[in-house]
């Protein structure tokens, strides 16, 4: 009985982290006009960061061209944002069996730890600004510790026998 705070503090974290895929999934849908919106944002901003605003401009053009010319190569961040809601899903597992379903919060943190190599490789070859890429490794650094607190957690669940 003395473990069911555990529990709780077990699912709300990762209720957070699910609730954080959905969001992250659902932007990539409304990508361009998104842009847009933000683009109109820093425009009229009292506090300019001027690369933050080349950059955001710079990708704010490419999708509108892009969609204007190619509007099938959408159809990638409509997969992205399916890949996501898919990988939040995937969390009801280890959220209804913390212990029989640890293996996924293991893959999980294997997959924030590749995200570093992915886009410290790829973000140059794209040409990223390296600002960006770091932004990028920070959903893999931000989601980590959740993950791993979830599964230390699931594991104290485990020996508790709560679960």
């Amino acid at each position: 009985m003395k473990n069911i705070p555990l529990l709780v503090r077990y699912r709300i974290l990762l209720c957070g982290f699910i609730i954080g895929l959905v969001l992250s999934g659902s932007t990539a849908f409304p990508l361009t006009a998104e842009l847009k919106w933000l683009s109109g944002v820093l425009a009229n901003a009292t506090f300019q960061i001027p690369a933050l605003n080349e950059w955001i401009f710079r990708v704010r053009n490419a999708l509108v061209e892009t969609d204007t010319k190619f509007p099938f190569l959408a159809y990638g961040y409509d997969w992205l944002a399916f890949a996501h809601l898919m990988i939040a899903i995937a969390f009801i597992g280890p959220l209804r069996d913390p212990v029989r379903n640890r293996w996924i919060l293991e893959w999980a943190m294997i997959c924030c730890v590749c995200v570093l190599p992915l886009a410290f490789i790829m973000g140059p070859i794209r040409s990223i600004p390296i600002g960006w890429t770091i932004i990028d490794c920070a959903f893999g650094v931000v989601g980590f510790p959740p993950l791993w607190l979830c599964w230390k957690w699931s594991k104290q669940l485990e020996k508790a026998a709560v679960v």
